[in-house]
């Protein structure tokens, strides 16, 4: 029995010499949790082409309603162009000169410094003030 014994344990330690490894190092894919950040492009397209989910939120690549669209551009055309003619017929053909003008609740002065034109613009009924510089060039 001691033979069987003392046979078994020398095949084990000639099993044990032969046997080699190697060290198991874990890389992770997602740069999230340190992985290459070059895989950061490939998961969020590979991550977007499987959502099925669709945001009702989101509008369509060709935006929302033409007309809609259309309607709003041309509101901004006129709001603008309304807002020119008002400037023009203020401050005059000249343009902006410095000084202190009152529109409805607003307070704007217009002064120029070393950085520029300074235009504060002080709203009385909430308090609220914006200075607008316009630098030299």
């Amino acid at each position: 029995m001691n033979l069987k014994k003392l046979l078994l344990l020398v095949a084990f330690a000639i099993g044990a010499m032969v046997v080699k490894a190697q060290d198991f190092v874990y890389t992770p894919v997602n740069p999230a949790f340190g992985g290459n950040p070059y895989n950061y492009s490939w998961l969020l397209s590979s991550a977007n082409s499987q959502n099925r989910i669709k945001d009702p939120a989101e509008e369509d690549q060709f935006g929302s309603d033409p007309l809609a669209d259309f309607q709003q551009k041309l509101n901004n055309q006129i709001l603008n162009e309304l807002s020119r003619r008002l400037v023009d017929s203020y401050f005059g053909e000249e343009g902006i000169e410095e000084g202190s003008y009152e529109m409805g609740t607003y307070q704007i002065d217009i002064f120029t410094d070393g950085s520029g034109l300074n235009v504060n613009i002080f709203d009385r009924s909430s308090g609220g003030e914006t200075t607008v510089v316009v630098p030299y060039f």
